[in-house]
């Protein structure tokens, strides 16, 4: 009798120990599915968060660009007029000194052109 409740003490050991097994391993199957969905959930949350977050930043650095540079126009255009007259009035006593040295290139040219299309023609003769 003392073998047989051993036996049986012995047999509801291993039993109960076979269902904490089996119970503990779907725990921690669980316990993974849940802390990956939770994982997931985070990562989109972010996501979305960064994406509006990033939206809203572009918008507000156009905006505040488009004001300074509205802010700019004025005073650009200003000073371009400005280096344009200056540049211009450089420009033309330069344009105006270097058309006779343009023309009197010119005449030259046509002088050395003219003398080896003679040369040419004496030594096609």
């Amino acid at each position: 009798m003392k073998y047989a409740i051993i036996a049986a003490l012995f047999v509801f050991a291993l039993a109960q120990g076979s269902l904490a097994q089996d119970a503990s391993q779907d725990l921690t199957r669980i316990t993974e599915y849940l802390e990956d969905a939770k994982n997931k959930m985070i990562e989109e949350v972010n996501k979305v968060f960064q994406q509006n977050d990033l939206a809203a930043q572009a918008q507000t650095m156009l905006e505040g660009s488009r004001t300074q540079l509205e802010a700019l126009a004025p005073q650009v255009e200003e000073q371009l007029r400005t280096v344009l007259s200056t540049v211009e009035e450089q420009v033309k006593p330069l344009q105006e000194q270097m058309q006779p040295l343009l023309q009197n290139l010119q005449r030259e040219m046509e002088a050395l052109v003219q003398k080896l299309t003679e040369k040419a023609k004496a030594i096609a003769n």
